[in-house]
């Protein structure tokens, strides 16, 4: 027989939890959580009035000019040197105080305004105790019976209100909320000390005050989103030219590849030919020659699927043969036809046939593309600018030059591509690429130079790229 299986033993009774939702008849937990949401608020808004959110660097320390980043010093010194003499007077001879305590008490509620220029809520917390003190001394002083406003002396309220326009220019609003409202409290209540004095003061200081806060905050909001955008549009510009850069390269990579492609299919061709133009030939070099022709044609393949990669999408690969010097005239032609007078000065037998046989292929293409940019900005920016290009060899490299006077009459700046490329910026990767040099820049007479100097060797490990401008147009 066998055993019987022994039942589970129970499992404890799990008491429900109590819901948050509350009942009919009971408001508890909405009591509680209103009275957690008004500590949290008192929390932050206790720590924003007692820690400033900004560092203690002056106003206006990033401003272009000197006169601005002076200013605020100009105007904090100009205030307390004005208001410490004022409130002195007054106290003297309104509030019936001797000399030395009216001095005393200017220099406890006047000087501390000499930081407000970069330390701005430390400055609120030493003058408006301050000027507490200073109201609960003058009313007891004179038993009571304050005989002039009450309860803030007029110098206090001039120098109070600086000091919030300067405190709004710096702190969030939830610090200016805070500072507002110690403001109005202690104005409201030194006002009930004595109602027959204060004779609205106390709450035109509260109206004024908040005025202050609101126009200074506006523009320190205002403020913020300028630089924001600056910053955004500072970010942008990078990207852009970056962007810029990126397609450039990706032009001269799809172009290149058909002057490499070139040179893989004679490969090809040579060395599947080899063992019948050379006769006697043995085994292991017809191997060779075999190896030599299957790995040429991976190249090629290889090569046609990254041209796929590198071509934009609804784009279709050129048919027609790249460009060389043989077509530069044929460019100045055109040039001529859109009303700009060039000039062509080019050396005997660079432009006889299709990738010179003096000049390498890359340096024929990168020639070319240097010549039309050059000409389709003076076309975009100086129209009718008499232009002259010179291509000659020197020295074992490729010189091409285009210099063109100034426009006759002043244009626009019209922001357009040229000839499918990017300017100043598909020079010099074109000449990054071949190893050369550029030099463009403007002319003293309003005019614009490009240099370039392509060696027709190969080019060397660091060559080296000048520019005396970073602007992508040849006219001013």
């Amino acid at each position: 027989m066998r055993e019987p299986t022994p039942s589970p033993p129970p499992q404890p009774t799990v008491p429900p939890k109590p819901s948050s939702e509350p009942t009919a008849g009971s408001v508890g937990p909405v009591v509680d959580g209103l009275f957690s949401a008004a500590a949290r608020h008192l929390r932050e808004l206790l720590h924003a009035v007692t820690h400033p959110s900004h560092p203690p660097t002056p106003l206006l320390v990033d401003a272009p000019k000197r006169w601005q980043r002076l200013l605020p010093y100009v105007v904090v010194l100009t205030v307390v040197c004005v208001l410490f003499p004022v409130t002195i007077t007054v106290l003297a001879g309104d509030y019936r105080v001797s000399g030395g305590i009216a001095g005393a008490l200017a220099a406890l509620q006047v000087l501390p305004l000499l930081m407000m220029g970069h330390r701005p809520l430390q400055t609120c917390w030493i003058v408006l105790p301050a000027g507490v003190i200073g109201s609960l001394f003058l009313f007891t002083q004179q038993g009571g019976q304050v005989r002039s406003i009450w309860p803030w002396p007029a110098p206090t309220i001039v120098g109070l209100l600086f000091l919030l326009f300067a405190l709004a220019l710096r702190e969030r609003r939830r610090t200016l909320v805070g500072v507002w409202l110690f403001v109005a409290l202690t104005g409201i209540g030194l006002g009930q000390l004595h109602p027959e004095a204060s004779d609205g003061t106390n709450l035109l200081t509260v109206v004024l005050s908040a005025v202050v806060l609101v126009v200074g905050g506006v523009l320190r909001e205002r403020g913020d989103v300028q630089r924001r955008l600056v910053e955004q549009e500072t970010i942008s510009e990078a990207e852009r030219a970056q962007r810029t850069l990126l397609e450039e390269r990706t032009r001269i990579a799809r172009e290149l590849h058909d002057v490499v492609a070139h040179h893989m299919s004679m490969i090809t061709v040579q060395a599947d030919s080899a063992p019948y133009r050379i006769s006697g030939l043995p085994a292991e070099a017809e191997e060779e020659f075999a190896s030599i022709a299957a790995s040429a044609r991976e190249s090629l393949t290889e090569m046609r699927r990254l041209l796929v990669v590198l071509r934009s999408e609804g784009t279709e690969g050129e048919r027609a043969p790249q460009p060389g010097l043989n077509k530069v005239q044929q460019l100045v032609e055109a040039t001529v036809r859109a009303g700009v007078p060039a000039e062509l000065s080019m050396a005997g037998g660079l432009g006889t046939g299709p990738g010179s046989p003096a000049v390498p292929q890359a340096v024929d293409l990168s020639a070319y593309r240097i010549v039309q940019e050059a000409l389709a900005n003076v076309v975009r920016h100086a129209p009718g600018a008499t232009t002259r290009v010179s291509v000659r060899v020197e020295d074992l490299d490729l010189l091409v030059l285009i210099v063109n006077g100034p426009a006759p009459e002043p244009t626009s700046r019209v922001e357009a591509k040229g000839a499918g490329g990017h300017g100043l910026v598909g020079m010099r990767e074109r000449v990054r690429l071949t190893g050369g040099t550029l030099d463009t820049g403007p002319l003293p007479d309003g005019g614009f130079r490009v240099a370039a100097r392509l060696p027709l060797r190969n080019p060397p490990k660091n060559s080296t790229e000048k520019n005396s401008t970073e602007k992508d147009s040849p006219a001013p």
